[in-house]
Parts: C-alpha cells; structure tokens; sequence
C-alpha cells in the first residue's frame, strides 16, 4: 500500500443498528476500489470484515475491523463496527481512534435503537457524520420517510443529498438535490445525466427545501437571505455544506444499494469532500515531564506520538496493537516509550491491517491508522511517545461489564489453560472481566450481556481448546447474629496414650461492626483457661466465620468473648481449644437469632421517557426501592434505585426486552441488609441439600 500524508487521509466509523449494511458497504467499496474481484455477502461468511469463525457462524459483526480503503488518492480507514449492543467495547474503541462517522440506516426498517445509539456516540466524541440509508433497491424502502424521520428526531441539520429515481420497481438512479438534476445508472457503472422525472419533482421540492434550510442555519446572513426569498448558487451549497458537515452543523443523508454497489462512487467522493481529514482537527495531550499540554494537531513535523486503541491477539498471527498517530511519522525500528508501564521498546515493522490481513509498509504519517506487531508491556489506551517528550492521551471510555456467570473448567486440571487463555481475551477485549470470588469459592466472568458471555466461551473452545460451562453466580450473602447467647462446649477424646480435652465458656453477641468478621476478648480469671490456649481460641473463631453454620456464608459482626473453661494438664493442646471454640461458635452462633445478609446495589438505569413506568413497576417487582429520578441527554431519565443483587441476575435482557434495546444501567455495591425470611429459608434449605 502507498504511503499516504495527513491530508490525503480520512478516518471514518461505520455505525448503525445491527443489520443495516455496514459491512456490505464496506465489501461494495472494496469491489468498486479493485481490493476484490467480487463482492463477500454476510450469509456466504466471506467478507473482509467479519472473517473471526464466531462472526462468520453467527453471521454478525463482532469486532471492529479496519479496511482502508484507497479512492481518488485519498486513503479512507474504515472502522467497521459491530451493532449489536454486547459489542459496544469495540464501538468505544473505534469512535476513540475515527475523526468523522457514516451512520447507515436500512430504507425498509428506518430508524432504530442502533440508529439512536450511533447518533448519541457522535455527539458524544462531536464527530461529524453522513447518514446513508441502504437497501433502496427494495421496493419497500422508504428514503423520504427515513429523512423525515430523521428530521423529527434532529430537526434542520439534516440535509437530504439525494432522492431515488425508481422505475419498474426498479432502483435506475438518483435525483442530485444540490444540482436538480437527475442522474441514471448505465452499464458500465458509471451515471448519465438527465431530467428530473416528473413524480419525483414534488419530493424534490420537499428535499430541496430541507437543503437550503439546513444552509440557512449556518450563518445570520444566509437566514436573511432565506427568507428573502434569494436562490443560493450552487458554489454557495457546496462552499457552506464543506464548512458545517466538517462541524457538525449539517448532516447530509445519501442512499444507495450495496448489494448493487450503486450510490458508493457518491458516497466516496461525498466523504472525500466534505468529511474532515486529521490535517484540519486538534488533538492534545500532556507532555507528563514538564505537566504542559502538548497540542499534537496531528502534525508530522512535531515529535513522535500515537495512541493504542483497539489490540488484537490472535493464537496463530499473533498480537497486533493498533495504532492512530497522533503526531510526527512513525517508522520501522522505531524507539518508543510507554509511560503507562515505564518501558521502551524497538517497534520492529510497521503495518496496515485490512480485516484480517497485516501489510507491512515503511511508516505511518500523523493521522493515519496502522499496527504494530508483539510490542510487549503494550495494552489498548496506552500511549507511545518518545522518552524526550513522554506523552499521554485520554482513554477510552470503555464500558464496565455487569453481566456475570460463574464458570468452571469441563475437564479438571485445565483451569490454569483457562486462566491463560481469558488473559489474552481480555487483552483483546477490555469489556471482559475475570474475577476470583475466592470468598464464595466461585470464579466469575463478567462481560456486556449474555450473547457476549457466549462468545468468549466459544471462544476458549475454537481458539484456545478449553472448555467451560457457565452457571448461575453464588451471591455474596453474610451471616451475623441478631442477640446474645451463653454457650459451654467441651472437646473431649481419648484414644489410648495421650487424650485431647478442651473446655470454653463463651458469649456471642452482635458487634455493631458488619465491616469485620469477628471480635474476639477474653475475660478469664483464675487461670481456668491458661493464657498459651488464648491464641487457640481465636484461631477457632477465624476459622468458624469463613463458613457460617446457618448456610454455609461468611460471619460478620460478632463479638466473641471466652470468660472460663477448663483444661487437663496431659490432654490439653492448642488443637483441643480451637476445635473446642468452633464447637462453641457453631452453637452458640445458632443459639443467638442467626440472619442472613443479603448485598444491595445502587442501581442507575437510564431509558427513554416511554419507558420509565414500566422499568419502575418491573423494579418493585425485584424488590427494588426507587429512590428517585433525573433527567438527562436524549430525552431519556435516569431512575435511581436500591435492589437486592440476586434480582439483578438476567437484567441485561429483561431491560433490553422492556426498552427495545434502548435502556442501559450500571450498579454499585452499597451496603448489606437482612434478607427477608422466604429468601433466608431457601438459601438454609439449599445449604442443607448440598450438605
């Protein structure tokens, strides 16, 4: 591949609801650019993008994949990503690296919860964007309801580019709104010129005005003379849309079919000429010697700088860090340093990575995107600069996985491969999360739902040839005592030679203190129990709280006092006085009003305003407390609520269910409360079925 300077490079996303074309848009561009002779389909599983074994069976994007894409000497990096809403990691990481996104939109099912969500990620990064509406060669497809739509949701911004030219039912080509010309497709691929037909005149007219509107409301003295009725030229448009779609002021809407390849030459040239490359954006960071602001802008002349946002590792190719540089020109044999590890490395080779495929090349110019292969100590969001100027750039905003599932190995003596291998997923995926619940002897995985949690078990088997099985999580209840027992418990064994004997008198009451196990005093007289047994005492308590006699939960809160006891000066040792307090533990524990406690979450859930009253009654129905409401971006609410921790087990799709994929939440722990007695008799009597 040539080597392409920043102003000859664009950085574009590809965003939408799952479904709606982004990787038949990129296989389109790829044909019409000579990269393949013929166009991959999704169903036949030969695309470039989606070409991981998990994508290709599932048939749906899981990784983001990057497919520069070389037009009219112009390099344009693709970053296809995924629509489902289990992947939106890699969304985050894609969005971090683009400077301008398409948002693609199916002509037949309009607008959806992807859309939404694509516009919001925009706004959100302020990248300027085009929507392009696909599938306009069915005939169900609707461009003016898909426009409309979108001008009811984001009102005068939106400027449709294009209207269909359909004959016969058939999709035969385009009205050009800028120029009010109508264009038809020929045999040799290219467009001829003609009129506009007569019934699309009255959608020009509409589409027409919906351009110059979204013109005017760029300047004051384009509004005068919009309502005085003045003509803009064409010059004008054009001049005026190359300003405000690069700011975002102006979002132009084109259409097209990808399976037909027809709309991508427009598309293309469209984002060649209005979307902004990285010679005309700012980006900075801090120089972390000198705590200054170092304004990279993209500048090949200004020290070497690049962030990392997105890592693949492959058991076979490798790992690979991907890179946007941020500053300067990196080369092959490179010096770089890491300051988020402290280490500086040789880079070795420089590539590009189109799907699945790395092509080395000599250096990467400011703005571009490309790869680095098996940089050790290297992780995504760090950053590689020079030791002269150590820079850091912002991080992703990944975000934090909720959906959980204890697992555990198929076949014994693999946990350790297993262990290995989820370190590597979670190198890739930093929405993966491995977690040793060693107080409920569980290992946990956590991840952003369940088709993802699917994933990464597929995962392990296909790629790393280990095998887990997922279950329901063990919650992290607590045992404690509500009042105060007396108890006597003596040890006493014999079995030729020297016995084993034991004898405390203790008291259990509640501490105060659900923040620490236990509390052991002792206020023995006399010499009944010699001072050497103490030590003995309490290490029977510490051992007797790991697992509470009531179902089998950590104690919290109990004050343990040993008051008297007895001894035999032969037969008495450290193990008789530990065993001999565990004994007294277990019964005294039992003797004092057991309960059990149950963990509650702060919970936040943020939905569209339809939706808040029935995520609200669906909350009481889990013994959730709405503590309150806020309202926040996008018309949607953010209802604050208390909830029991096992009731948030299979949240992730009963929100998604209720919402239609629209809603989303996140939870911290907040405190443990005494469960209700159904709850603590089920989890007693499952106790006593394990046992």
């Amino acid at each position: 591949m040539n080597i392409y300077t920043t102003d000859k490079i664009r950085n574009v996303a590809l965003l939408g609801h799952n479904g709606s074309g982004k990787t038949s848009l990129v296989e389109a561009f790829a044909y019409l650019s000579g990269i393949t002779t013929r166009m991959g389909t999704i169903q036949s599983g030969n695309t470039l993008s989606d070409f991981d074994k998990e994508e290709v069976k599932r048939q749906l994007s899981i990784h983001t994949s990057i497919i520069p894409i070389e037009w009219e000497g112009v390099k344009i990096n693709f970053l296809d990503t995924p629509g489902y809403l289990d992947f939106a990691g890699e969304v985050e990481e894609a969005v971090s690296a683009a400077d301008a996104a398409i948002i693609t939109v199916s002509g037949k099912s309009g607008i959806e919860v992807g859309t939404r969500r694509a516009w919001e990620m925009c706004e959100k990064y302020k990248l300027p964007r085009m929507v392009f509406v696909t599938e306009m060669d069915d005939d169900n497809a609707s461009f003016r309801q898909v426009v409309q739509d979108l001008q009811d949701l984001y009102g005068k911004k939106i400027a449709p580019f294009h209207l269909p030219i359909r004959e016969n039912g058939e999709f035969v080509g385009y009205v050009n709104v800028v120029q009010q010309t109508g264009k038809r497709w020929n045999e040799n691929g290219g467009v001829d010129k003609g009129e506009v037909p007569d019934y699309s005149q009255e959608n020009l007219g509409i589409c027409r005005e919906a351009l110059l509107e979204a013109v005017a409301e760029t300047s004051e003295e384009f509004m005068d003379r919009y309502f005085a009725g003045d003509e803009f030229s064409e010059d004008e448009i054009r001049q005026a849309l190359r300003v405000n779609v690069a700011d975002g002021s102006i979002i132009p809407v084109l259409m097209g079919s990808n399976t037909m390849a027809r709309g991508m030459y427009t598309l293309l040239s469209d984002i060649i000429k209005y979307l902004p490359g990285p010679d005309r954006l700012k980006v900075a960071g801090i120089n972390v010697k000198t705590n200054e602001v170092f304004e990279a802008d993209y500048d090949f002349a200004k020290p070497k700088s690049a962030y990392v946002f997105k890592t693949i590792v492959d058991p076979f190719i490798g790992k690979y860090s991907l890179i946007k540089v941020n500053s300067g020109v990196i080369k092959t044999d490179d010096l770089l340093y890491n300051h988020d590890t402290d280490t500086e490395q040789k880079i070795g080779k420089v590539y590009v990575i189109r799907g699945n495929k790395p092509e080395e090349v000599s250096e990467l110019h400011a703005g571009d995107i490309g790869a680095l292969a098996k940089l050790n100590n290297v992780s995504t969001t760090d950053t590689l600069s020079t030791k002269s100027n150590p820079i850091i750039y912002t991080k992703a905003s990944i975000p934090k996985p909720y959906t959980y599932r204890r697992y555990t190995a198929v076949n014994k003596g693999d946990e350790d491969k297993i262990s290995q291998a989820l370190a590597k997923i979670m190198q890739e995926d930093l929405t993966v999360k491995n977690v040793n619940d060693s107080a409920n002897g569980q290992t946990l995985i956590y991840g952003l739902g369940e088709q993802h949690l699917d994933v990464v078990v597929n995962t392990l088997k296909e790629k790393y040839k280990v095998e887990i099985t997922l279950d329901r999580p063990r919650i992290s209840f607590k045992e404690t005592i509500r009042k105060k027992s007396d108890v006597e418990y003596k040890y006493k064994k014999q079995s030729g030679g020297h016995g084993q004997y034991g004898h405390v008198k203790m008291t259990f009451e509640p501490s105060g203190n659900l923040d620490e196990p236990y509390e052991f005093t002792q206020t023995v007289v006399g010499g009944s129990v010699p001072k050497n047994y103490f030590p003995a005492v309490e290490k029977g308590i510490a051992e007797a709280v790991l697992a509470g006699p009531l179902a089998g939960y950590p104690v919290v809160g109990v004050k343990a006092e040993l008051y008297d006891g007895s001894y035999h000066p032969v037969d008495s040792s450290e193990m008789a006085f530990k065993t001999a307090s565990i004994g007294a533990f277990k019964k005294g524990f039992m003797e004092a009003n057991p309960v059990l406690l149950e963990p509650i979450a702060s919970l936040k859930v943020v939905v569209p305003d339809q939706y808040t009253g029935d995520v609200m009654g669906d909350l009481n129905k889990r013994r959730g407390r709405v503590l309150g409401m806020n309202p926040t971006d996008f018309g949607k609410q953010e209802i604050i609520a208390d909830i029991p921790y096992m009731e948030l087990f299979g949240y992730t799709m009963d929100l998604r269910s209720m919402t239609g994929g629209s809603g989303d939440y996140s939870y911290e722990f907040a405190r443990y409360e005494q469960a209700p007695s159904d709850i603590q008799e089920k989890q007693v009597e499952a106790a006593q079925n394990k046992e």
